[in-house]
C-alpha cells in the first residue's frame, strides 16, 4: 500500500510521542503541560491575632493554640496579643497596621470601639479576619470574613436544654461589659424561656466576687431554679455559688476548659455549649495564608460556624482529653 504524506507524518508523530529518553519507555506519566499549579501552602507572612481576651484566660488560651498551630503549620509568623479594654485593643490594632503585617484576626466584641482602628487596616490594604463576636458588624467594618458562632442561635439552644431541665427562672451572667455577643446570648434563651431570664453583671477577672454575687443572688431569690455562665471560669464559680446558697439551681455555661468538662463528668454543671474555639483560631490564618497566596476568600458574605455544639455527660469524658491537651 502507497503511504501518503499524511499517514507518513502521523506515524512519524506516534513514534516520538510513543518513546521517551529511558530508552523507549511510555511517557504516559509525565505531567500535562497546561497542569496548574497549586497555590504555595507556605511562603512566609506575618499575621496578627488581637483579642479581647485577658492573658491567662483559659478559652482564648485555646484560640491561641489552634492560631499558633495554624501558623507552625503553614510556614508563617503568628502574634498573638489580647486586651479586655478596647481602647487598649484597638491600639494593638493601630500597631499592627504600622507594622504592615500581611493580615489581622481580631475579635470584635465592641465592634463600635474598634471601627476606626479595623478601618485603618482595610485602608492599608490588610486584610482582616474578625472572630468570636460581632458577626453582624464584620461585612460592614471591611472583614473578609468572620469565624465564630451565632450567638442568639446558640443563646436559644442553651434555652430549649435548659426548659426541659425544668428550668423556670434564668439568672445570665455576664462577665464582660459591652460585649454584645454575651447579650445575644442571655437573649436568645430568654425567647425560648419568655420573661423569666434575669442578668447579672460579674467582673471575670474577680472570680471570688462572681461567687458571692451569685450565692447573694440565689439566696434573695429562691424561685431562680436555673444559672447560666456565659464563661467557663464563671462557670465554676457559680457552681461555687450554689453550693453556698445551699441552692438546688441547675447550672450549664458557654465555653470548656478542663475544670468544667471535669464538672459535667460529676453531674455539678448540666452542659456546656462548644464554640470550639480551637478553629476560631485555626481557622483564620489557614484563611489569611489562602488569601496571601491565591486571594482566596472564604463564606461568600456569610460567617464561618463553628458552633454551636454541647457536651454533655454522655460525652464529656471523650471531650475530657482534648481539653487537657489545650485544643479543646
Amino acid at each position: 500500500m502507497r503511504r501518503t504524506p499524511i499517514v507518513l507524518a502521523l506515524l512519524g508523530a506516534l513514534a516520538l510521542t510513543g518513546c521517551s529518553s529511558s530508552g523507549g519507555q511510555s511517557g504516559q506519566n509525565a505531567p500535562p503541560a497546561t497542569s496548574a499549579a497549586a497555590p504555595a501552602a507556605g511562603g512566609g507572612g506575618d499575621f496578627a491575632v488581637i483579642t479581647h481576651g485577658a492573658p491567662g484566660d483559659s478559652f482564648w488560651d485555646v484560640v491561641k493554640n489552634g492560631a499558633e498551630a495554624a501558623g507552625k503549620q503553614y510556614g508563617v509568623t503568628v502574634t498573638y496579643q489580647g486586651d479586655g479594654d478596647p481602647a487598649k485593643q484597638s491600639q494593638l490594632i493601630d500597631q499592627a497596621v504600622s507594622e504592615k503585617v500581611d493580615g489581622i484576626v481580631v475579635s470584635l466584641a465592641n465592634p463600635d470601639a474598634l471601627k476606626e482602628a479595623i478601618g485603618k487596616a482595610v485602608a492599608a490594604k490588610i486584610p482582616v479576619v474578625t472572630v468570636n463576636s460581632g458577626a453582624d458588624s464584620s461585612k460592614a467594618l471591611g472583614a473578609i470574613t468572620h469565624v465564630g458562632q451565632s450567638e442568639d442561635v446558640a443563646g436559644r439552644g442553651a434555652g430549649e436544654q435548659l426548659k426541659t431541665a425544668g428550668v423556670t427562672k434564668l439568672l445570665c451572667v455576664i462577665h464582660e461589659a459591652g460585649n454584645v455577643g454575651l447579650d445575644q446570648r442571655c437573649k436568645g434563651a430568654e425567647e425560648i424561656l419568655g420573661g423569666t431570664v434575669e442578668r447579672l453583671q460579674v467582673d471575670v477577672s474577680n472570680l471570688a466576687d462572681v461567687t458571692s454575687k451569685v450565692t447573694a443572688k440565689l439566696q434573695s431569690d429562691q424561685a431562680v431554679n436555673g444559672v447560666l455562665a456565659l464563661n467557663p471560669a464563671v462557670a465554676v464559680a457559680a457552681r461555687d455559688a450554689i453550693k453556698d446558697a445551699g441552692s438546688q439551681a441547675k447550672l450549664a455555661t458557654f465555653d470548656l476548659s478542663a475544670d468544667v468538662v471535669t464538672a459535667i463528668n460529676d453531674g455539678e454543671i448540666l452542659f456546656a455549649v462548644d464554640q470550639q474555639q480551637y478553629l476560631q483560631g485555626y481557622l483564620p490564618i489557614t484563611f489569611l495564608n489562602l488569601y496571601k497566596a491565591n486571594l482566596n476568600t472564604v463564606g461568600g458574605g456569610l460567617p464561618v460556624n463553628t458552633g454551636p455544639g454541647f457536651v454533655t455527660k454522655d460525652n464529656a469524658a471523650q471531650v475530657a482529653k482534648l481539653a487537657e491537651a489545650g485544643t479543646r
